[in-house]
């Protein structure tokens, strides 16, 4: 079996409009919902967890997300502080015998079922497959406002999510962090910390994370293309 868990418990004061960031509309729909359309899509994916604000919690029932038509949520579960201790919430929710879990963030609403799908079969041999895409830019490490040298971007990758896991790996790995105190950037390097052989995928330049009003509107671009396909 193979469970998503998406995390939405952004604030969204970046964004402005006073609402949780998984409120915000794009066409009419909030962006959980776009999100969570996409896990639906997915043939991979058998049943969804999503971590709401926990004031949300009551507003953004398991039910009601089946009312819009998200007929894979399992549950939803009150975030943590952090997306790292939401992430540990929702694993503590799954049932032993689960083989895989897949882990995106809500405010990605631009995923597509077909890229979800490319992580969710994590080969033999490795311990999880991520998303990413190459940099483009030019990288510089600096110290005081001064450049201290180039990286070398031929070996960087701009890391997305979805990111899968075989979900005991992934528990083993987020209660060693918690029990260490250790914070990371993402899942991956949770596993990695302890070892992990993690396998990247290409990503999509669209599958972008909402954080700033242009992000909104990029969004809000995309899905237009994209119906008017």
């Amino acid at each position: 079996m193979v469970i998503g868990i998406v995390t939405a418990g952004g604030s969204g004061r970046r964004l402005g409009g006073g609402v949780p960031k998984l409120e915000v509309e794009v066409l009419g729909r909030p962006l959980l919902i776009h999100t969570l359309e996409a896990f639906q899509l997915a043939g991979s994916i058998e049943q969804i967890i999503v971590t709401v604000p926990p004031e949300r919690l009551a507003h953004w029932t398991a039910a009601r997300l089946r009312q819009e038509g998200i007929d894979k949520a399992m549950a939803t579960v009150a975030g943590g502080a952090t997306r790292q201790e939401s992430v540990y919430l929702a694993l503590e929710e799954i049932p032993h015998g689960v083989g895989t879990v897949v882990v995106h963030d809500g405010a990605r609403p631009l995923v597509t079922p077909e890229l979800i799908d490319a992580v969710s079969v994590v080969p033999g041999g490795v311990d999880g497959v991520i998303t990413a895409v190459a940099v483009s830019d030019t990288v510089k490490e600096v110290e005081s406002g001064l450049v201290m040298g180039t990286v070398d971007r031929e070996r960087l990758i701009a890391v997305q999510t979805p990111q899968a896991f075989p979900l005991e790996v992934l528990r083993k790995a987020h209660r060693r962090a918690l029990k260490d105190r250790f914070r990371g950037t993402d899942d991956a390097i949770l596993v990695e910390r302890l070892g992990g052989k993690v396998m990247v995928v290409e990503g999509s330049r669209e599958n972008i994370k909402v954080t700033f009003p242009e992000d909104l509107e990029r969004a809000r671009s995309i899905l237009i293309a994209r119906r008017g396909q």
